[in-house]
């Protein structure tokens, strides 16, 4: 390495912990949905299904807080719904972490790329219906 180069990451130090990021989210996610289906068959073990009615899901788990404020009190529907918020979260995470890590490196053209992949998932998330 040139004196006077410090290099913060290298790519491969980079691709590993993106790796190792993704690999945990898809993880956690995963055991999370384990949990919140165990839940659920505990809970409706009995119950028929009925197909030929839509039943979606109620208005508390289609914001943040009420999925947060129901998976905390052990609710099925709501620890489901956090798994796939948590599988979402992950590449969402990932791309947060390159733009940090290509700002330690100050890669400026990554640095764009990495910001405008990031805004378009959050205006993705957050455009109202």
């Amino acid at each position: 390495m040139p004196e006077g180069h410090e290099e913060h990451f290298d790519d491969r130090e980079m691709e590993s912990i993106m790796g190792r990021l993704l690999q945990v989210g898809v993880l956690l996610a995963s055991f999370v949905m384990l949990v919140g289906g165990i839940l659920y068959v505990r809970a409706h073990h009995a119950a028929i299904p009925d197909y030929r009615v839509f039943k979606s899901e109620p208005q508390a788990l289609r914001r943040i807080g009420g999925v947060m404020r129901g998976a905390a009190k052990g609710d099925s529907e709501a620890v489901i719904q956090l798994a796939v918020l948590l599988l979402i979260a992950t590449p969402v995470a990932r791309v947060v972490f390159a733009l940090i890590a290509f700002g330690i490196e100050r890669d400026k053209l990554y640095i764009a790329v990495s910001a405008v992949v990031l805004a378009v998932l959050l205006f993705g998330f957050f455009r109202s219906q």
